[in-house]
This record gives structure tokens, sequence and C-alpha cells, in this order.
């Protein structure tokens, strides 16, 4: 199973975990903090990132987080490694609050608007000093959410960072993502479905359209791509109307990469224009 899978699906099961109760008031008391080696002196403390540690810990994956009580201390962790964005990614540790200090939690997806979150220490209200294991959702740009640490999963990661793009290890999914998107992480990628489908076989990826009725010079870019990947099919040049050469070229590419069926269908997924850009791209 992608590892970044495995991730959610441990966190996901220990929604409705809640802390110790005592003296009239939650106490910080977890299981989560005695199970992490070196930092079982965090029980009874805010608790949220060391449930993080504790989730990438369960799935044999405690090298792809920091293992800390601080949320400080995981964005300098994910900082140092430049593995940090202010957009979202599918598996991704968010952070919230001033610096990114005050509150953390695991990404299942996102959408244009929302991104959606499982994270401990937290309540129904999603506050930063709960009682339990939640699952939230935040609106995207709120100036609550700091940003996001990209773990290096084995399989790739799914993002919404045109920044990463092209990047070997990503699978670039624009305004939207969820779980259905990881790649499959047995040695293949699972092929990677189109963002914002529109009408026709017309898709939307990076805010971007392509396919049938869509314009402009990024369709002239794709089409110089794909005659540089030496698929053309064109008899003229390539230009900024979606043609029926541009499908026939993009299809010679995505069976070029060892695509079949649907997708090998000429409509550009982000996945294949991803590697084109990163194989092709000027």
């Amino acid at each position: 199973m992608p590892v970044a899978q495995t991730i959610i699906d441990i966190a996901r099961n220990e929604l409705g975990y809640q802390e110790g109760y005592s003296n009239g008031h939650w106490d910080n008391s977890q299981k989560y903090s005695p199970a992490v080696p070196g930092l079982e002196w965090s029980d009874e403390m805010a608790w949220c990132s060391t449930f993080v540690s504790w989730v990438f810990q369960e799935a044999g994956a405690s090298d792809l987080a920091p293992v800390t009580a601080s949320c400080a201390e995981g964005v300098s962790w994910f900082e140092d490694r430049n593995r940090f964005s202010e957009y979202p990614a599918v598996g991704a540790v968010v952070y919230f609050g001033d610096g990114g200090g005050t509150h953390v939690g695991i990404v299942t997806g996102y959408d244009a608007d929302t991104i959606y979150t499982i994270s401990g220490n937290t309540n129904i209200n999603g506050s930063a000093e709960g009682d339990g294991v939640y699952e939230k959702a935040y609106q995207r740009r709120s100036g609550y959410v700091y940003g996001y640490g990209y773990p290096s999963y084995d399989e790739g990661i799914v993002v919404a960072d045109p920044a990463w793009s092209g990047r070997p290890d990503v699978v670039f999914f624009g305004e939207q993502a969820d779980e259905s998107d990881i790649p499959a992480g047995d040695g293949s990628s699972r092929p990677a479905p189109p963002a914002n489908e529109g009408h026709g076989g017309q898709v939307v990826i990076g805010g971007l359209a392509y396919g049938p009725g869509s314009r402009g010079d990024h369709i002239t870019g794709l089409g110089q791509m794909l005659e540089r990947a030496g698929c053309s099919a064109y008899q003229e040049g390539p230009g900024p109307d979606w043609t029926d050469a541009d499908k026939e070229s993009m299809r010679r590419y995505q069976l070029k990469i060892g695509d079949q069926g649907q997708d090998a269908n000429g409509i550009p997924g982000p996945r294949q224009l991803g590697r084109l850009i990163a194989e092709f791209g000027r």
C-alpha cells in the first residue's frame, strides 16, 4: 500500500480517541507520548504534534516527518529539507497559527477552497487545545493555515504547488485532489485522473484547459514539447488552438511512456503533463 495512504488510514483509525479526564476537565494524558521513543516526557502536555509523530512511526515512516512534540520544530524540520510549501498536498503535514507553532494535522484532501485534515488534541470546534482525534475542514486560504510539510513518500506525492510541477517525485493536481489520487506505490504510478473534467473531454490542470475547445499559449507550448519528445503528428507547427493533431501527438506520447487504454486517449492527465514538462520543457 502507498505510504501516504497508510499514514491517512492509521490517522483515521484513531478518530474518536479522547485524552484523559480528571478533576472535572480534560488533562492531556494520552497514549501517544509514551509510545514514541524520546517523547515520553510530553505526556499531559499539548499533543497534536506528538500524534503526528506517532502516526508516522506506526506506518514505519518516522524518517519522513519530524519526531517532535513541537509544531514550530516540525516547521523547521521540513524547511531545512526544502520540503515546505504554502500549497496543500495529500498526506502533507499542515501547520497552523503564528509561524506554524499553534497546531498541526495530516491532510487527507483539498479543493479550491477547503483542506480536509485529521489531527489530535482538537475538538468539534477545531480548537488547538481540544480533547481528542477529529476529522476537520478548514478554509484553505485562511490566515490560520501557515503551510505544509511535504513528506518524501516513496510513491511520490500529490501536490497543489505549481512550483513543484514536473519534479520526478510529484503528481501535480492543481486545485483539488484526495486519497484516490495517491500513486499506487507498487513500482508504477496509479493513472492520474484528469483534474476538474470539463465538457467534451476537456480537462483543467493548474488552472489551464487542455482538450477540445482549449486555446492559449500553453497549447502551443504543449505541442512544442511533444515535438521535442518525438511524438509530433503536426502537418504544420503547433498553434494556440487545440486540434486533432494535438490529440494524436499527446496519444503518441502517452503510448511512448507506457500508458494504455483510457490513459492513452490523447487528453493529458496531470501526471503525464508533469512528466512531459520535466523531460521536454524549457
